[in-house]
């Protein structure tokens, strides 16, 4: 996925509170990251794994750092910037990384489906294919 900035590795010492997470940067420095994924994280948050915080810019933020990406032991890649998981979707679906979704003209987000008019994340479609939510 592609950060509008470079992103700043570190190593996560632990993760408190739901939206907290201490991680040590290469500086020896230890800063306070948001933790933006609100759930358990079970086996995603393990003290000692490599992680990666976007910096921000804005002065009236509490917290300088969000948590985006976290490396298991088992080189496993885990978003965790529940915020940003769509944005990696459809990246990925541009960029052919997907290869089920490969081949489609168009893409749309939100496109509203059903009698309930429920959102769908994403909607495919190409004459020849049959239409992909």
């Amino acid at each position: 996925m592609q950060f509008s900035f470079p992103l700043i590795q570190g190593t996560l010492i632990k993760r408190y509170k739901r939206f907290l997470a201490d991680v040590q940067l290469a500086d020896g420095s230890v800063v306070i990251a948001h933790c933006p994924n609100t759930g358990a994280m079970t086996g995603c948050a393990e003290p000692g794994w490599k992680v990666w915080l976007s910096p921000s810019n804005n002065p009236k933020r509490k917290l300088l750092y969000t948590w985006e990406v976290v490396l298991t032991d088992q080189l496993h890649w885990i978003g965790i910037n529940t915020h940003k998981a769509n944005l990696l979707v459809k990246e990925a679906i541009h960029e052919n990384g997907i290869a089920e979704l490969v081949g489609y003209k168009t893409l749309q987000a939100e496109v509203k489906f059903g009698e309930e008019k429920s959102r769908i994340d994403f909607l495919l479609t190409d004459p020849a294919k049959a239409d992909c939510y």
